[in-house]
């Protein structure tokens, strides 16, 4: 026993230095003016006309980006499931193969792909078709927080299904039910955990990303991220950049208060 409590040491020092101390310090700078007093003016500024659109739109472009990952992600992971591989490997590889390549890197990628002399204008050009405008609109943002964070909601809808007991869907079977009705009233219930675990590790990077917006989105389009990292890089403001964060984590929080209260309702639910 004593010897897990040492083993466990290392991370309780890594949690308290990269963790703990620096919310401590975005706490700290969030609720106090430059002059020291406490204050909520800070937080105060997400109402602002700027601040209030940025955050709408990063809500918006984060909803969207989840809903289109969920749409290709679980139909991928059923397909998967029943190809039934025995080597589980290749599949793991088979989603973290775009992780292979830099953050950074992928979303380079598809600024070449999306822009007015990209991949997509100049096939189009050579079947003489009309040219698309994606690059520096919320739709290649979209684009890009699809591409980046599709695996994470694969892996999680993938590991839950395939432990769901073959069993259990022979059983519906035996008891007369067709396949829509195995997956609506067996697969989906069962699988749900890994949906909203997905939700939650594709929603929130979406919401808070600000490197996918700077590139696919230039300058014309403004994600919260954006507006806060401004606050801290350019302008030196710490305390504006701390009260929006805090903002911004209350939201966060609020998301995945609400997806773990619906995990903890569908467990057994719906299930014959």
């Amino acid at each position: 026993m004593k010897l897990k409590k040492w083993m466990s040491f290392p991370y309780i020092l890594w949690m308290a230095m990269f963790i703990i101390i620096p919310l401590f310090i975005i706490i700290y700078y969030g609720f106090t003016a430059k002059g020291g007093g406490i204050t909520f003016d800070n937080l105060r500024l997400i109402m602002d006309p700027i601040n209030r659109r940025a955050l709408w739109l990063s809500l918006c472009l984060s909803i969207v980006s989840t809903i289109i990952c969920l749409i290709l992600a679980y139909p991928l992971a059923l397909i998967l499931h029943s190809m039934k591989l025995k080597n589980n490997s290749i599949i793991v590889m088979i989603f973290i193969l775009p992780m292979w390549m830099n953050f950074l890197l992928r979303t380079l990628a598809w600024q070449n792909i999306l822009e007015k002399t990209g991949v997509i204008n100049t096939v189009l050009n050579f079947f003489h078709l009309p040219t698309l405008n994606i690059i520096n609109t919320p739709s290649a943002i979209v684009f890009g927080m699809v591409y980046n964070f599709l695996p994470f909601m694969i892996l999680p809808i993938y590991n839950v299904l395939i432990k769901i007991s073959e069993d259990t869907t022979n059983a519906a079977r035996d008891l007369g039910a067709n396949s829509v009705q195995t997956f609506i009233k067996i697969i989906l219930p069962l699988s749900l955990p890994g949906v909203i675990s997905g939700i939650t590790m594709v929603f929130v990077p979406s919401l808070t990303t600000f490197v996918i917006s700077d590139i696919l989105g230039g300058s014309k389009v403004v994600l919260i991220g954006n507006v806060i990292e401004q606050q801290f890089k350019t302008i030196n403001n710490w305390h504006t950049g701390s009260g929006l964060s805090l903002v911004l984590m209350l939201f966060i929080l609020i998301s995945m208060a609400i997806l773990a209260k619906y995990d903890k309702e569908s467990e057994g639910k719906n299930v014959w």
